[in-house]
């Protein structure tokens, strides 16, 4: 099983990658067969390349390459096949020169974050490959969670599945591949598969590796770590009776925090690397959502690549920048104090006949938030480094920021947890080795924009509110239906309305790290215009 994290359009470097594992496959671990993950040659997802006559070249030259240069191993590997006006999500198989056979993916998904009907042909047939004497089906990611493809293959006389996927990560997503999906296809057709996984981030989405071999009584007989490439042989006994996997390493899987807090790594590491930034600034405020995003950013780049910036202003406490300079100096990042009051002053010296006769409010605050970006950005200019935005999913989904000021940036890392998780994952990182200030995760949250300004001034506490957003948000439930739940009516009819109120600035936010059922982006696609009344 070739784990392998590959790069979206980079068709050379993937086919050179898919290459090296052949190699290494064949020669390191005497392997007869190396599976790739989906669309291992162009990347997952692809989008509209597919559609340019480039990538269409490109993946035919990738092809000639893999049949000339993979030798003395079979090779199952992901492509776009192009026929004529088609495309068809598929998986080659190559030995010494000649391909074997051609699995075209029959079940396209088109739910959440897949749109695979925009640009792939279903697949109709079953592939069976002969491996040394052993009758192999092969299957393409949501060819294993609909039951027909396994009993089409077993029907054509597999003795093993072969499952090569591009399976995004989510919390608890590797349970439901294992318990909900792998369990249920060999109870129907009583066949063992390997299940062999993308790694890696692709702008919102994350792959989290995580392959695994089950054997014909649906047990698990392998397991790959998650987030970490390699090859990971797998050994199968065959005989007059069938296909058998040799027990091997099973890795643990990972608690909800660990697992949550590695997508947000690999997802930030990927996208700052694959975009080749040398680094990323980042404000750091004293408050939970940067220390959070500061641990994240060190994790996944080291210290020397990260920059912290405090900006403090009249509202911001000793303890805040205290705190904040405490983490940086812990974290060993370069870490500026500069001060905002000069650029907020001028502002509201610029703005005094606009605003003669109007009591200060929420523009006073947005225009502290304001200055912090424009100076944030200017610093991303000047060096290069990516501007890191600090946000949570439960401010995002309700508007608690400001556009063009704290939503400034490149990338939101923590754009898709909610409050809550965030105060998890930070007890969870520090219980690995301290990193975050006790205080910062003690305090009541404030955006310290105005005097002895608190978050639940303006809402209600975090453990009310994340419940409500979760339930509209990934569970699509009404009024009344969350009302039912236990939840004030009131409450729950103007949290809603933020929501779709806040559309307009949600489109405008950078692009996050996914790990929810469903996060702000490619899977929630709300009209920002809309007279809908929630009930």
């Amino acid at each position: 099983m070739a784990q392998l994290n590959l790069v979206v359009g980079d068709v050379d470097g993937n086919t050179s990658r898919i290459v090296d594992a052949a190699d290494r496959a064949r020669d390191e671990l005497k392997a007869d067969v190396v599976l790739l993950p989906e669309l291992a040659v162009s990347g997952y997802p692809p989008e509209d390349l597919l559609f340019h006559t480039g990538m269409r070249i490109q993946v035919a030259q990738s092809l000639e390459r893999l049949r000339r240069e993979v030798r003395g191993i079979t090779l199952v590997a992901g492509y776009p096949e192009y026929e004529g006006t088609r495309i068809y999500n598929s998986a080659i198989v190559i030995r010494d020169g000649k391909v074997l056979a051609n699995h075209r993916k029959a079940c396209l998904p088109n739910y959440r974050v897949f749109d695979e009907k925009r640009y792939f042909t279903p697949g109709t047939e079953p592939t069976i490959i002969d491996l040394n004497g052993v009758r192999a089906g092969v299957l393409v990611c949501e060819d294993i969670w609909e039951a027909e493809p396994a009993r089409r293959a077993r029907g054509a006389g597999a003795q093993l599945l072969l499952v090569i996927n591009a399976s995004p990560y989510e919390v608890d997503k590797q349970t439901q591949r294992e318990e909900a999906v792998a369990r249920a296809r060999i109870g129907e057709v009583g066949l063992p598969l390997v299940f062999v996984n993308l790694i890696g981030g692709q702008d919102e989405l994350v792959f989290d590796g995580n392959s695994f071999v089950m054997n014909a009584a649906a047990q698990v007989t392998l397991r790959a770590p998650a987030f970490t490439e390699g090859l990971y042989p797998v050994d199968i006994e065959c005989d007059e009776s069938g296909a058998r996997p040799v027990p091997g390493a099973i890795v643990p899987l990972q608690t909800q925090e660990e697992s949550v807090y590695g997508a947000l790594v690999q997802g930030t590491r990927d996208y700052v690397d694959k975009h080749r930034f040398p680094g990323v600034v980042m404000g750091l405020s004293g408050g939970i959502d940067s220390a959070l995003t500061l641990c994240i950013a060190v994790d996944a780049l080291g210290a020397d690549r990260v920059h912290t910036v405090a900006m403090p202003s009249r509202y911001t406490s000793q303890m805040s920048r205290d705190d904040a300079a405490a983490q940086a100096a812990w974290l060993h990042v370069k870490h500026s104090e500069i001060s905002i009051e000069g650029m907020f002053e001028a502002t509201l010296a610029a703005l005094r006949d606009e605003f003669v006769g109007r009591a200060p409010d929420t523009a006073e605050e947005n225009i502290q938030s304001r200055c912090r970006g424009v100076l944030l950005m200017a610093i991303s200019n000047k060096t290069g480094r990516m501007l890191l935005t600090t946000g949570n999913k439960s401010e995002m989904a309700v508007g608690y920021a400001t556009l063009y000021g704290d939503m400034a940036g490149g990338f939101a890392p923590i754009k898709d947890c909610s409050k809550q998780l965030v105060y998890r994952l930070a007890a969870w990182r520090n219980r690995r080795s301290r990193a975050i200030p006790d205080r910062v995760i003690e305090r009541p949250p404030s955006a310290e924009l105005r005097l002895d300004q608190k978050d639940t001034d303006s809402l209600p506490p975090y453990d009310v509110l994340d419940p409500i957003l979760e339930a509209f948000i990934e569970e699509d439930l009404s009024v009344d239906q969350i009302t039912a739940r236990g939840f004030d009516r009131a409450t729950v009819g103007r949290i809603l309305d933020l929501v779709k109120r806040n559309e307009y600035k949600r489109r405008q936010a950078p692009p996050g790290v996914r790990v929810s059922g469903r996060a702000f982006g490619r899977d929630w696609r709300y009209p920002i215009t809309s007279g809908y009344k929630s009930r």
